[in-house]
């Protein structure tokens, strides 16, 4: 079963050169070779930007995973039950990027894109007969996006160092995350954040250096010769050399010698006098700007800053609120796919997308709160018989 490439492209007069659109997208370069300051007409530095931080800065990366874990899974629902089995099979067995399968995983790359650069971009492959049969998904840096008459987008791909019409638009999936006011294209959930993870990664290189220094111990052994033994200094100080570096190589086999010498001999660790920074307080001060801007509550990503911290319902809610939001983003690419799937099968009807419910309490307050619902329903259940008594 042949595929047409991924975002077919109108064939331009001077160019006639074919390029597969599933191309890598662009290596990341370092933080600290990338401007704070992006301007808005180069979006693809910017994307670098976005890919430098979650390269370099753990927290980060490790956030945005698990706001993609946290959405949940989904199911798309129609009423007609035979068209509910063309929706199950194609959501379990379903193509994607040529490597993976289902429904499921195209919308957690989707919603990876959507948090990391703003904008997540796909396509709906159709097989020779016009049926959907593949999903593919890329890196928003090789697709540009311009807005249209009556409120459409022009989609084109980037093509060497130009970029081609899109042949099928209808075919394109698209989601912004929370685009300006007179904007297509949306923000990445990043923005912000270079300027601090800048800093937080110029205190940990600074913390190596200083354990190059300092961390690996040096020791200075110091002779101090008397009137009678001055002629002899330099033999006792090679003997004294010798002395110490066999019981530093017999160290590293885990034989302990003494060291025993007769004289004035000083031995200290280079360094002891100077202490390393206390660097606990700024580093907590940058990770809770980070964690703010994430919206992951600070234990969920590993950072214990009280002894009883635990996620409080206000907290739980806020989170929820976040999660409910992005699946809003999301929802509409996900039934425009469910469409197209069912109108390629045969049917008229519209599907529904049903999303799972988001469980972030422990599993003591669900149980606790499930006695309390029985505990209501049969309360509510014994008034209502007594109400009936009352008036039979």
């Amino acid at each position: 079963m042949a595929f047409p490439n991924l975002f077919h492209r109108k064939k331009l007069p001077p160019r006639r050169e074919t390029v597969p659109l599933l191309l890598a997208p662009p290596r990341a370069a370092p933080v600290s070779a990338l401007p704070l300051r992006v301007p808005e007409h180069d979006p693809a530095q910017e994307y670098q930007l976005y890919d430098a931080l979650r390269f370099a800065v753990p927290v980060i990366d490790a956030a945005l995973r698990k706001t993609v874990r946290l959405a949940g899974g989904f199911r798309l629902t129609a009423v007609n039950p035979a068209a509910q089995k063309v929706l199950d099979r194609f959501a379990d067995h379903v193509p994607v990027n040529g490597s993976g399968l289902s429904l499921q995983m195209f919308a957690d790359q989707m919603l990876s894109s959507l948090l990391t650069y703003g904008n997540a971009f796909g396509e709906l492959i159709h097989d020779e007969n016009g049926v959907p049969a593949a999903l593919l998904t890329t890196h928003p840096a090789l697709v540009r996006l311009d807005a249209a008459a009556e409120g459409t987008c022009r989609y084109s791909v980037k093509c060497g160092a130009q970029f081609v019409p899109v042949q099928y638009p209808e075919r394109i999936l698209f989601a912004a995350l929370d685009p300006p006011a007179g904007a297509v294209c949306g923000v990445s959930v990043l923005r912000g954040l270079p300027a601090v993870s800048q800093i937080l990664l110029r205190i940990y290189e600074c913390i190596g250096q200083n354990y190059d220094r300092a961390g690996n111990i040096r020791y200075a052994v110091t002779y101090r010769p008397d009137g009678d033994s001055a002629a002899f200094a330099g033999e006792h100080a090679k003997a004294i050399a010798e002395t110490w570096r066999n019981g530093i190589r017999a160290a590293e086999y885990g034989d302990v010698q003494d060291f025993v010498a007769v004289g004035d001999i000083d031995i200290k660790v280079i360094g002891a006098e100077n202490q390393l920074f206390d660097t606990n307080v700024p580093v907590r001060q940058l990770l809770e700007q980070i964690v703010a801007k994430l919206s992951i509550p600070p234990f969920l990503l590993g950072l214990n800053w009280s002894s009883t911290e635990r996620m409080s319902a206000q907290q739980a809610d806020i989170l929820t609120s976040e999660l409910e939001y992005f699946r809003r983003v999301l929802s509409p690419v996900l039934r425009k796919i469910g469409a197209a799937v069912l109108r390629g099968a045969g049917f008229s009807e519209e599907p529904q997308i049903h999303w799972d419910n988001i469980n972030l309490q422990d599993e003591t307050e669900l149980a606790d709160a499930r006695l309390k619902n029985a505990q209501a329903e049969e309360i509510e259940l014994r008034n209502q018989k007594s109400k009936a008594e009352q008036i039979g």
